[in-house]
């Protein structure tokens, strides 16, 4: 009796030791269910139940965030801004955090400071929501922003740092997107806010890939609602890149830049959007390794003799003209700057140029690729769109 007394205890004992063998993968999963619920609550807002986030396949600087009833949280997330987009007809939700700006649709008579986001709303036949402008009539170069200050639909405010308050107050402004020029006039985004007029800061010029930058048009579509319009967009310019990416590397060395008014050399970035556009169709951008990525700056300004150090002997070079209204000639790049005639491209012919407008057509990006692909496998100029050769 003992003896089996003793085996039922044993064996009681050993099913005790299997379950507890289990504990640590049923700890584990509570363990990633935990992790999953602190996920989500970042996503939590009161009243509003997440149902997903959008996809993105190239942006790292915006979040888009879908609840149920069709409202929509977008996030800058260099800056933490939050904004709730509530549906027509919609309440807001009560208690939401005071961090979260809340814009309601439909969303109208925006004051549009960020130059590369007026072509986005245009592709999205979403010009109707913009009121006030950045530029005046005769800085646009997008077409659809030129006739709508002609006609009077749109009228200039100011510019970024020296916005007409009293317009954009008396006239309904409702939401101001900024570039991030704006970030050195943060009493003009804390007087905007104390007129009860939210402040988006656009941050595409950030992006390190070309891509990215276009990827913004999603985030304006979640704004306006025209989701759709916004991913046939994207996707056209995706197909345009994936049609010119260079699978071999030319070699073939780029020096993009702009001459400042006071001298300097203005370049970009070595994590730019620009440089990683050169490298997809086939070259090297000059600057290898230059910058500080923790500032997050698409350019950066040298002095002269730097430029020529680094720069003398790239195989192209890309003049900027987005900036200053171009030139039309070598002769012109060197009575801007003479010492460029000693440079190889300079030398063997290979100066070419930007038009004007190629910053404020930001959804251009797989357009310019193809352009610099051109360049660099010596095609067809009179193909291009944003390129021209200086004689």
């Amino acid at each position: 009796m003992k003896k089996k007394t003793f085996i039922l205890c044993m064996l009681l004992i050993g099913l005790l030791g299997l379950c507890s063998c289990g504990s640590p993968s049923s700890g584990f999963k509570g363990n990633t269910q935990n992790a999953v619920k602190e996920q989500d609550s970042d996503k939590e807002i009161p009243g509003l139940t997440f149902e997903r986030s959008m996809k993105l396949k190239f942006a790292e600087n915006f979040a888009v965030d879908y609840y149920k009833g069709d409202y929509t949280l977008l996030t800058t997330t260099r800056d933490q801004g939050k904004f709730l987009v509530v549906p027509e007809g919609k309440k807001v939700p009560e208690n939401i955090g005071s961090d979260i700006t809340v814009i309601q649709r439909p969303v109208k008579n925006i004051y549009l400071v960020a130059s590369s986001v007026m072509d986005n709303f245009a592709a999205m036949d979403g010009m109707d929501a913009i009121t006030f402008s950045g530029l005046k009539e005769e800085d646009w170069y997008i077409p659809e922003a030129k006739s709508a200050m002609k006609r009077g639909d749109i009228v200039y405010a100011g510019k970024y740092s020296k916005p007409d308050y009293e317009m954009l107050v008396s006239k309904n402004c409702s939401l101001a997107i900024e570039n991030t020029m704006i970030t050195h006039s943060p009493e003009v985004v804390e007087k905007l806010t104390d007129f009860k007029i939210p402040v988006i800061i656009e941050y595409s010029s950030y992006e390190s890939h070309p891509l990215g930058r276009v990827e913004w048009i999603k985030f304006f579509g979640a704004l306006l609602g025209k989701e759709e319009q916004a991913e046939k967009i994207f996707s056209e310019q995706e197909k345009i890149l994936n049609q010119v990416t260079a699978d071999e590397k030319t070699g073939k060395t780029v020096a993009f830049f702009f001459i400042t008014s006071n001298g300097m050399v203005q370049v970009r970035q070595s994590m730019d959007y620009v440089p990683k556009m050169i490298e997809l169709a086939g070259g090297q951008y000059i600057f290898e390794n230059l910058g500080d990525p923790d500032t997050h700056r698409s350019s950066i300004n040298m002095q002269v003799e730097e430029f020529y150090h680094g720069a003398k002997n790239a195989d192209y070079l890309i003049y900027n003209s987005s900036i200053d209204g171009g030139i039309l000639s070598v002769q012109e790049l060197l009575d801007k700057c003479g010492v460029l005639s000693d440079f190889k491209a300079v030398k063997e012919g290979n100066v070419w140029c930007t038009t004007n407008d190629m910053y404020q057509q930001s959804l251009s990006t797989g357009y310019l690729i193809q352009d610099i692909y051109g360049m660099l496998h010596g095609g067809d100029e009179k193909q291009m769109r944003y390129l021209f050769h200086l004689e």
